[in-house]
């Protein structure tokens, strides 16, 4: 019979959380009929005891806290605090860090605060004790924080009583005032929530499954992370290897040479084992050891092969010079200065060679972000020459190829504003428009570029660019979609696609059979992305999406089939409220996770060539505006402390001019 009782008191608890439920989602008349029934056949509603013993309790707590405080008894302050004290609001809110320290204080202090003569020293040192344990652990967090740093030489005054920095601790009115503050802050933090029990029990097991989720896709990503770690350390292994190698090589052959110099010969076979070391770790083991090192010619060969590993420097250039004839130089100039400048980018080798160069660019300044001249660098998007235009938007696209690129660029406050006016006005399908949109989906991998693109409407301009895609190149039309996909990623990009739901449907649907892979793989992303807003599934379903869809499953590509699958899943999902705020205010950069790809596209349909006896690309650079002119002999020197890779380069440059020596003498 007890056990009965106690099942129905259960069910009734059940019960009455739905019911809280219904008041709060104004079910009214439900409520009222629920309520009735339940009088009649006497059964007990408790209306109102759930939140009654919770106030009651809530009131219980706050004057146990208060009363503790009056008391100094910080042993049951320290353990209410430890245990009603939500663990999020201890940790990390600001208020309760700041007042939890002078609470401390508070405690610490209060056997002082007792009548003169009265004081319990025992309890002080006790107290001061617990106050250093403290300050070296919770307490730390504050340690930089001008208003507390005074209090951590607290426990290191013999009688703060008297001591000026502590003196306010002791006024009259020091604790009245802290006692109002820890009252206000209870006040707030205790408040019964008006949030049913039934909707908090449903948020918390959503928010369970999200965070299984995120931990999978951390561990996917750790596992990436590490593989391409381990990728990294394993060249750099070799790496160091073949440094150590060198050097040890370069001092054998220094002292080979100080011999020949004095009269001794070196004989082929020594000549043929140090050769053997040098080669062996870039030819295969049986390929070096079948080259006859002592046939005249050889080791210079080799030499060569392996100078395509450890590539040279490109030589420095006066950029100050540069910038000022791209602003004040004539049309034709300026071109020719861009298109250089551009080849040095994209026809460097990837590596070593291509990173000093746009490094080069960066610390030079060489687009002028930092500049307040009127007339920049930038401003060349602007000329009213079309070949000018061209290729300043070729330019900005080879930078954005690059990561470091693509942070330098975010970095001018102007660039984004020069390039939506460029996309607005330049000819359809020119190439400087191609340009310039490639740039900008690039630019769109880095959070703070996606925001500023949402703001400006550049979603609306693309999708009425993407309705007429019969009039794009498939080049236009890969970067446009596939800008259209990384700024859907985002809240708010989402909420702008809302606004036009069903046109922005009929657009992707009808892309969804382009022929080039590649742009459906982009469309299927948009689309998968923006169907988790409610209004545009609700759109969708109206224009029968799901049946549209699986006319493109019987297709013999089974990544693209399982890409629809997931649309057509997220098709039909169920709502699911938002667990977290809204993240376009977090402008963290770093997931701009990139490789580095300098396609091909950048140098196609070059308008602009160099007439009889014109200087053009390299030429033109180290010709009119080499910075420093370097020597061979010169070259290990001045480049040794630019990076890691140089210093081999050096080595081998000296190692060819004394192979030559010993080639002579042998």
């Amino acid at each position: 019979m007890g056990d009965g009782l106690a099942s129905e008191s259960d069910l009734l608890d059940m019960v009455c959380n739905h019911l809280q439920y219904l008041k709060f989602a104004e079910f009214e008349e439900t409520v009222k009929v629920f309520e009735k029934e339940a009088r009649r056949k006497g059964k007990p509603v408790l209306r109102s005891a759930g939140h009654s013993r919770r106030d009651s309790k809530t009131i219980s707590i706050h004057d146990d806290f208060l009363s503790s405080f009056n008391d100094g008894d910080y042993k049951v302050f320290s353990e209410l605090w430890a245990k009603t004290i939500p663990p999020e609001i201890r940790d990390f809110d600001p208020v309760a860090q700041k007042l939890e320290f002078y609470l401390q204080i508070h405690f610490t202090i209060y056997p002082l605060k007792s009548p003169v003569g009265s004081h319990d020293k025992g309890e002080f040192e006790n107290r001061i004790t617990h106050f250093k344990h403290y300050l070296e652990t919770r307490g730390a967090a504050l340690s930089q924080t001008t208003e507390f740093l005074p209090f951590y030489a607290l426990p290191f005054v013999p009688n703060p009583t008297v001591h000026p920095s502590f003196q306010e601790l002791f006024q009259d009115s020091w604790m009245p005032e802290l006692r109002e503050r820890l009252e206000k802050f209870l006040s707030v933090t205790l408040k019964a929530s008006n949030t049913p029990r039934l909707l908090t029990l449903y948020v918390s097991f959503l928010c369970d499954q999200n965070k299984q989720l995120s931990i999978q896709q951390m561990q996917l990503h750790l596992t990436e992370v590490e593989r391409k770690s381990a990728i990294c350390m394993r060249r750099f292994t070799k790496l160091q290897a073949d440094h150590h190698n060198l050097i040890g090589i370069t001092a054998e052959l220094v002292d080979s040479l100080e011999a020949t110099v004095r009269g001794k010969m070196i004989s082929p076979e020594y000549l043929q084992g140090v050769c053997m070391r040098l080669f062996s770790g870039h030819m295969r083991q049986s390929a070096a050891q079948s080259v006859d090192f002592t046939r005249p010619g050889t080791v210079s060969h080799c030499l060569r092969r392996i100078l395509t590993i450890y590539v040279p420097l490109l030589p420095s250039l006066d950029y100050e010079k540069l910038k000022k004839d791209l602003v004040n130089g004539s049309d034709r100039l300026k071109a020719l200065l861009l298109q250089a400048l551009r080849w040095r980018l994209t026809r460097s080798l990837h590596g070593e060679q291509r990173d000093t160069v746009l490094q080069a660019f960066i610390s030079n300044d060489l687009l002028e972000r930092y500049s307040s001249k009127q007339k920049t660098v930038l401003n060349l998007m602007k000329s009213k020459n079309e070949i000018v235009r061209q290729y300043m938007a070729r330019l900005i696209n080879a930078f954005a190829s690059l990561c470091d690129g693509r942070m330098y660029l975010s970095q001018i406050p102007s660039l984004l504003r020069f390039l939506l006016d460029s996309l607005k006005t330049e000819e359809k399908e020119s190439v400087t428009r191609e340009n310039v949109l490639a740039a900008m989906q690039k630019l769109s991998l880095r959070r703070a570029q996606q925001s500023a693109m949402i703001r400006d409407g550049l979603i609306g301009w693309l999708v009425k660019e993407l309705h007429d895609s019969d009039c794009l190149s498939d080049y236009t039309l890969e970067y446009a979609i596939s800008l259209l996909m990384n700024l859907c990623l985002r809240t708010q990009g989402k909420k702008k696609c809302a606004e036009e739901a069903k046109h922005v449907l009929i657009v992707l649907t009808e892309l969804l059979g382009h022929e080039n892979h590649e742009i459906r793989y982009y469309v299927n992303g948009a689309l998968y992305s923006i169907l988790s807003m409610p209004e545009i599934r609700e759109e969708a379903k109206q224009m029968s999406m799901e049946e549209i869809l699986r006319c493109y499953t019987k297709e013999e590509n089974s990544e693209l089939n399982r890409q629809i699958e997931f649309i057509i899943k997220q098709l039909n999902s169920v709502d699911i409220p938002e667990l977290e705020p809204e993240s376009d205010d977090e402008e963290d950069d770093d997931d701009d996770d990139e490789e580095d790809v300098m396609e091909a596209d950048l140098d196609k349909e070059e308008v602009l060539q160099p007439q009889p006896k014109e200087l053009s690309g390299e030429s033109l650079l180290t010709t009119e505006y080499l910075g420093v002119n370097i020597t061979l002999q010169q070259w290990s020197q001045p480049w040794s402390w630019r990076h890691p890779n140089t210093a081999h380069f050096a080595c081998l440059l000296s190692l060819m001019h004394q192979f030559q020596v010993l080639k002579s003498t042998v």
